[in-house]
């Protein structure tokens, strides 16, 4: 099953959007990670089982800072 995982940041430099795109990338199963919103400052991670959303967000709120799970859901597939 894929899953679309929302995710919005406050990142704050060039660095902290580095960080959390390596956090993101390194998590079991991503396929795709992209910055979504009109600041840039949600990242959308779209991977096959990514069951731990929560601990993708805690892991980005220790690493870079703020980190707010907006939405979890399933990709159908067109």
């Amino acid at each position: 099953m894929m899953q679309k995982v929302i995710i919005e940041v406050k990142m704050k430099c060039k660095k902290c959007r580095s960080k959390a795109l390596a956090i993101a990338v390194g998590k079991k199963g991503v396929t795709s990670v992209a910055f979504k919103g009109e600041s840039k400052n949600q990242i959308e991670v779209i991977g096959e089982g990514i069951v731990d959303a929560a601990g993708l967000a805690e892991m980005l709120r220790k690493k870079v800072g703020y980190a707010n799970l907006v939405s979890v859901e399933e990709v159908r597939e067109r």
